[in-house]
């Protein structure tokens, strides 16, 4: 996992959580964890990681993501088995 990615992924488990992450780069990391993210609806993506499922939903009008919505992917994130700590090592 790249450098970046790492950060990101700290960044999205950290507390309190950062009202500073942008959509695009939640997109890379989930591509590069090798999600699939497939449009639902308006705003809406389903995500599916290590056979988990959720809805997420991309800003409307600003790149960066809600607090809440950072808390639900640290959420899924979790379930699927994905945390900072299992990157660490490597």
């Amino acid at each position: 996992m790249s450098h970046k990615h790492l950060s990101l992924l700290t960044a999205i488990f950290q507390d309190p959580v950062s009202g500073n992450i942008h959509w695009r780069e939640i997109e890379s990391l989930l591509n590069h964890l090798g999600a699939t993210v497939e449009p639902v609806h308006g705003a809406r993506f389903h995500v599916t990681l290590n056979k988990f499922e959720c809805i997420v939903h991309h800003p409307h009008h600003s790149s960066v993501c809600a607090k809440q919505d950072v808390k639900q992917l640290r959420e899924f994130l979790a379930r699927a088995g994905v945390s900072p700590s299992s990157y660490e090592a490597q």
